[in-house]
């Protein structure tokens, strides 16, 4: 579910220390440093790609995008390793190394390596900068992995707050990465209409045909299939389909399998057992093959798979 990561500050207000940004840290020289940081995280959410060709951070961002998760983690905790603790591109490879870890399903270290990524990112950037709110969001999120749902609720509607006060498109990529979420936590808690009331007013937010755009629907898929709302499921995740295949190839490998999964739980809730086995089993293999067998989404079409087949116990 990372964001959309998945965006900080526009370059201007990054110039004249303008909204969202901590003025203390801003000088010419820094921001001119922080020019690549900054175009990584907004890559994260947006269609084109610039690459960092060049920054130490650039070989571990080009493999996580390329879903080389193990091989990005490896690469980004050695850049984290050889900086000094106060240094731009240490937090930054701190931030890929939770990502990549995440990715592969391995929740609980993510979220070790997220904590020690937001100490950085409070300490270089300001606690309200909104690249250390987007951290948050991040963070926040790998705690639906652990069953933490009232604390990655709690989060996230925190950081939507935050970022409804801010401006520019960064914090509105920010709201919607937060407010996805938040579905997610109140999907993960049964409250599924409340979930629903949340979607659709973040997707009524944020018109854009993006990625923050495909989370969001698939959000509200997943709770229409909660309230047993299957064909307005289905017809969500038909639309989530279009947005997924329109998006570059580096920005559809987190959510590898979400689709086809949305579709099959919807389609298995219709009586239409063969064309959901179908669905399901596409998406437990990709997701197998992308992620690992200890992933979320792995194990839920797994289990979504032994529902269909009658064989969970």
């Amino acid at each position: 579910m990372r964001f959309l990561a998945q965006s900080p500050v526009m370059d201007a207000q990054v110039k004249s220390g303008g909204p969202g940004t901590d003025a203390s840290w801003v000088s010419s020289s820094r921001s001119m440093r922080m020019l690549p940081i900054m175009r990584f995280f907004r890559q994260r959410g947006r269609s084109e790609a610039e690459p960092m060709t060049g920054t130490p951070v650039g070989e571990a961002k080009a493999l996580y995008e390329a879903g080389r998760f193990a091989e990005a983690e490896a690469e980004a905790r050695a850049v984290a390793r050889s900086r000094s603790r106060d240094d731009e591109y240490a937090a930054v490879a701190l931030n890929i190394a939770a990502l990549a870890t995440g990715a592969q399903g391995r929740h609980d270290e993510a979220l070790a390596t997220y904590d020690e990524a937001l100490s950085a990112f409070s300490r270089i950037f300001g606690a309200d900068h909104w690249l250390t709110l987007k951290l948050r969001s991040d963070r926040a999120q790998q705690m639906v992995a652990l069953g933490q749902h009232a604390e990655c609720e709690a989060e996230c509607a925190a950081v939507a707050e935050a970022a409804d006060r801010g401006t520019g498109p960064e914090m509105s990529l920010l709201a919607a990465a937060a407010r996805n979420g938040l579905i997610f936590a109140l999907n993960a808690q049964g409250r599924h209409q409340e979930a629903e009331a949340v979607a659709r007013e973040a997707l009524a937010a944020h018109r854009a045909r993006d990625r923050a755009s495909l989370v969001l629907r698939l959000g509200l898929a997943r709770s229409l299939n909660g309230q047993a709302r299957h064909e307005d499921a289905l017809k969500e995740a038909e639309g989530a389909k279009k947005l997924y295949r329109a998006l570059p190839e580096y920005q559809r490998h987190p959510d590898t399998g979400a689709v086809e999964l949305a579709a099959a739980t919807a389609l298995f809730g219709l009586g239409r057992a063969a064309d959901a086995r179908r669905q399901a089993a596409t998406a437990h293999d990709a997701c197998l093959a992308s992620f690992g067998p200890d992933h979320r989404r792995t194990v839920e079409a797994r289990t979504l798979l032994e529902d269909i087949d009658g064989t969970r116990h």
